[in-house]
């Protein structure tokens, strides 16, 4: 089987979806069961998973039995507010190590802040982390979070939240040829054509979440975007012809025709 491999774990979904934005924890889990999806992104500084006690907890829809949670730093702005987010993560879930850093640059863009990543990455690692790590679309820097030992590198398609879709895939082509590990789109899918066309790239995966919680039908699009990012990678797998200007070349052969 065509499996992701996450820190050594083998996923048969490649799609990961965030459990924000939704309506209520009811509707969460049918849109996570429609994608489906193994891996869900928590913000800890936004969601309930045991450090408000007496309110709603995602973990009694999302059971950590059923699925692999990835605890992620959003709304964090330096490397030491991500660092002692994710160690309370790793405290709240029991020493799980798999988590998901994102630094941001400013509040209005989300743009991540590259140093800060840098600078928080080569601390989690060290302290036994798998880090799944945010990041702009430069090559230079999703090679620099690979040789720190993240597990996965994750540039944006475009800002996170703006449905943009891929702006450049050839700074994305380049990390996907450059990387011995998982590269995972991250931010800006708008829509499943978004998703096909980032894993008939090369992706191995695609995080996403305002997508498919902010349409209009969450539930239906969490299906399509299942099936999208199903056919772009066996699209990628099965090679795509070469492009020519002109086909010159009939689909049917010509020879033997009866007159």
């Amino acid at each position: 089987m065509d499996n992701l491999i996450i820190a050594g774990k083998p996923y048969h979904s490649r799609l990961l979806v965030g459990t924000g934005k939704y309506k209520d924890f009811v509707q969460t889990r049918a849109a996570i069961d429609a994608s489906g999806a193994q891996i869900v992104t928590v913000a800890i500084r936004r969601t309930n998973i045991g450090q408000t006690a007496g309110e709603p907890s995602l973990l009694e829809y999302l059971p950590p039995e059923e699925f692999t949670y990835l605890p992620n730093t959003a709304g964090c702005y330096s490397a030491d507010d991500a660092v002692r987010t994710l160690r309370l993560a790793r405290e709240l879930l029991n020493g799980h190590s798999l988590v998901k850093l994102e630094v941001l640059g400013d509040p209005r863009t989300l743009y991540p802040n590259v140093t800060e990543t840098i600078a928080a990455a080569k601390v989690l690692v060290k302290e036994g982390f798998d880090v799944m790590v945010y990041t702009s679309d430069d090559p230079i820097i999703a090679k620099q979070l690979e040789d720190i030992g993240c597990s996965a590198v994750m540039p944006l398609a475009s800002l996170i939240g703006s449905g943009m879709g891929i702006l450049n895939p050839w700074n994305l082509q380049i990390i996907i040829e450059n990387a011995k590990i998982p590269v995972l789109v991250d931010a800006g899918v708008g829509t499943a054509s978004d998703a096909a066309i980032a894993m008939e790239l090369g992706c191995q995966g695609i995080l996403m979440n305002t997508a498919i919680a902010s349409a209009n039908n969450p539930i239906l699009m969490a299906s399509a975007m299942k099936k999208a990012v199903e056919a772009g990678r066996e699209a990628y797998l099965a090679g795509r012809m070469a492009k020519k200007l002109y086909g010159a070349a009939p689909s049917s052969p010509i020879t033997g025709l009866i007159d």
